[in-house]
């Protein structure tokens, strides 16, 4: 208010992250002093009114068009199409910026091709602005999917890549949990530039790189600070022998040496077979008798002893391990049922997790007919289907998915295709943690669910927290009005148990019935309930 048009065109000019905002100046005026004026400070275009609404639309395209192609010049590097570093500095700084103001972390990793000059030198420049675009194209496929290292919060959190200079790449994550997260996606970028040599026609090329990694606020505060110190590591990269990275933070390094470690042994450990599985049963919540037991991954390492899932199962899903991790529990699970299936015991329902990253990138289909064929390993898939299910006698409903609420709110054609098919098929659905994040409601009643699991959360308050006590009662109702079953997960007291019965809830489970147990102890829950006597009682 109080200001011409002129004054604020003057003011978004000053404005450095205003100042090349396309501006067209609309005005009643037929001064020329006022038009000179106007382009003067750098107005786009000048139209008088009344404007004709088609010449206005035209200037806008044109204007647009022009803005995008000076954007393309000024930001983006023109051999391998990546931002520049003009761009990537503008990004760094508000993503430190962020940083400071929401207490968020984030890291730079700063990429530099090891020896690339003498190849260029080799080859010429033509072969080495071809293999920088082949680089950039690999780094970029790297990053694509690195959203189980990015957390969701305020801010960006989507990681980006970047040309600094020659041959010196950056990639900036915004918005990590822990700073050590950043080594996967380092690890990741290494392998995807050393397991594959690059081609120069009938020639083979082999390329490393060295990766320095600053984590911010803990490694600098503001960008030149945190691009100094990713540099800074990076330099003791190359010299430790180049084709590795390094943090700027000895801390940072030694977990992220950890991180590394655990997931080499976790690559051993599904090829040697040190994985085994545990089941937590499932009761009827009014006469306790075995309904079901969700399936649990466990991990014996050799050395270290037992490795808690709380501490592979991250490593998994951030290096794409959870993806053939999750097929061999799949695959084990239906084995499993089948061995006890054998011994003439009855068959129940096992709940296996699927997560959003098996979901999405193998299809959770092709994962569950892989299951289905675990004894028999046909290509076919329909053909492999009805034989298995008819050899094996493994009825798909003895099979719960519970899929995390990120599966299901990727609302996807392909997401939405897949459950229908899990669903025709006879498997059942079950959405795990309900009420813990942001499922929507009407997810329930337009996706095919069977179940509804109760967060542990809720529950955990029933007995001291008024809104828990209306909150669970209110889901229950829910889910019973649309057709689903509930479970109550983490059920650990006995006043926890008596409301859930009141409420009508279907099944409990928590350590007040069972801890996890292995497949054996977990037979002999299975032969007391062929024996007609309850499986399982409340304990204290």
């Amino acid at each position: 208010p109080g200001l011409s048009g002129l004054e604020i065109l003057q003011r978004l000019r000053n404005d450095r992250a205003l100042a090349n905002t396309p501006v067209i100046v609309l005005t009643a005026s037929v001064d020329p002093k006022v038009r000179l004026q106007a382009l003067e400070l750098g107005a786009s275009d000048f139209l008088a009114k009344p404007v004709d609404p088609s010449e206005l639309a035209l200037r806008l395209r044109n204007t647009l068009a022009a803005k995008a192609y000076q954007d393309r010049l000024a930001y983006y590097d023109p051999v391998t199409g990546l931002p520049n570093r003009r761009m990537f500095m503008e990004r760094l700084e508000f993503a430190c910026k962020l940083a400071r103001r929401y207490d968020m972390r984030g890291a730079l990793l700063h990429i530099d091709m090891d020896r690339f000059k003498q190849i260029n030198d080799a080859f010429g420049p033509r072969v080495g602005d071809m293999l920088l675009k082949e680089i950039g194209e690999r780094l970029s496929a790297c990053i694509r999917d690195s959203d189980s290292i990015a957390r969701q919060g305020k801010g960006e959190s989507v990681p980006s890549l970047s040309r600094l200079v020659g041959d010196e790449f950056t990639v900036l994550l915004p918005n990590i949990d822990h700073g050590e997260n950043a080594a996967a996606v380092a690890q990741r970028l290494l392998c995807a530039l050393h397991d594959v040599p690059f081609h120069n026609g009938d020639q083979e090329v082999f390329l490393t790189a060295s990766i320095g990694v600053a984590v911010f606020p803990d490694d600098g505060h503001d960008q030149d600070a945190v691009l100094k110190n990713a540099g800074a590591a990076l330099r003791e990269a190359k010299n430790g022998g180049r084709r590795q990275f390094k943090f700027y933070s000895k801390e940072f390094n030694a977990r992220a040496m950890q991180r590394v470690s655990l997931e080499s042994g976790l690559r051993r450990a599904l090829e040697r077979d040190e994985l085994l599985l545990h089941f937590q049963p499932k009761v009827d919540a009014c006469s306790q008798t075995l309904q079901g037991a969700e399936v649990l991954v466990r991990w014996q390492h050799p050395e270290r002893g037992f490795v808690s899932p709380m501490e592979f199962i991250p490593v998994a899903e951030a290096s794409g391990l959870i993806v053939p991790l999750g097929a061999w529990v799949l695959r084990a699970a239906c084995r499993q049922a089948a061995a006890w299936r054998d011994a003439g015991l009855d068959t129940v329902q096992l709940s296996v997790n699927v997560s959003a990253i098996q979901f999405r990138d193998d299809g959770l289909l092709l994962l569950l007919l892989l299951l289905l064929a675990a004894y028999l390993g046909d290509p076919d898939f329909i053909d492999m289907l009805a034989r298995t299910l008819r050899e094996t006698r493994l009825a798909p409903s003895a099979l719960c998915v519970e899929l995390t609420e990120t599966v299901v709110l990727d609302r996807s054609t392909v997401t939405t295709e897949a459950l229908a098919r899990l669903h025709e098929l006879g498997i059942k659905l079950s959405i795990d943690d309900f009420g813990a994040g942001f499922t929507s409601l009407s997810l329930l009643k337009s996706l095919p669910f069977d179940e509804l699991k109760v967060d542990k959360s809720f529950v955990d308050g029933i007995e001291t927290d008024a809104n828990s006590v209306a909150i669970v009662a209110a889901m229950i109702a829910l889910a019973h009005n649309l057709g689903l079953r509930v479970v109550a997960e983490g059920v650990e007291t006995q006043g926890q148990h008596v409301f859930l019965q009141a409420k009508g809830c279907d099944e409990c489970q928590g350590y007040l019935f069972s801890r996890p147990v292995d497949a054996d102890a977990f037979a002999a829950i299975l032969r007391q309930a062929r024996a007609s006597r309850p499986a399982l009682r409340a304990v204290g």
